[in-house]
């Protein structure tokens, strides 16, 4: 059976607008609030099915008013513009830590897809570049 990585710091970066997360296995993430916002575990953006899922756009200066606990195993944050139903699980939020440079560019395509070019905060390949440039990568090249 396999062990879920459970949280041992987390940190929220009012300024950066970033959520610091590190885990027991050794894994750290950042993770802009746009990100954590536009991929929220709620039903108001994944929609009730597959394919119902609504995109989010105009969340590039979306902030964290608030980050409460969910008993051991999620946190629930209350953004700025008034969304506070997503449970974000350990488990979901290593996910997009884990996938985030293929989150930013599908989030990317579908906002270029839907007209909303440029609506993001991140520009293509800017996730790439930044996890570079904090020494935070895999060690492969992309």
């Amino acid at each position: 059976m396999s062990h879920s990585p459970n949280p041992t710091a987390l940190t929220v970066h009012q300024k950066s607008r970033m959520l610091d997360i590190a885990f027991d296995d050794g894994a750290a993430f950042s993770l802009p609030f746009e990100l954590l916002r536009v991929y929220s575990p709620s039903a108001e953006v994944r929609g009730h099915g597959q394919g119902q899922e609504v995109l989010q756009v105009g969340k590039r200066e979306v902030g964290i008013s608030a980050l409460d606990p969910v008993g051991n195993y999620a946190v629930q944050p209350s953004f700025t513009d008034g969304h506070n139903t997503g449970l974000f699980t350990w488990d979901y939020l290593y996910k997009l830590g884990n996938e985030q440079d293929a989150l930013w560019q599908d989030y990317l395509q579908r906002l270029q897809a839907a007209g909303f070019d440029g609506d993001s905060g991140r520009a293509p390949g800017a996730a790439l570049a930044s996890k570079a440039a904090t020494g935070a990568g895999c060690g492969h090249k992309h």
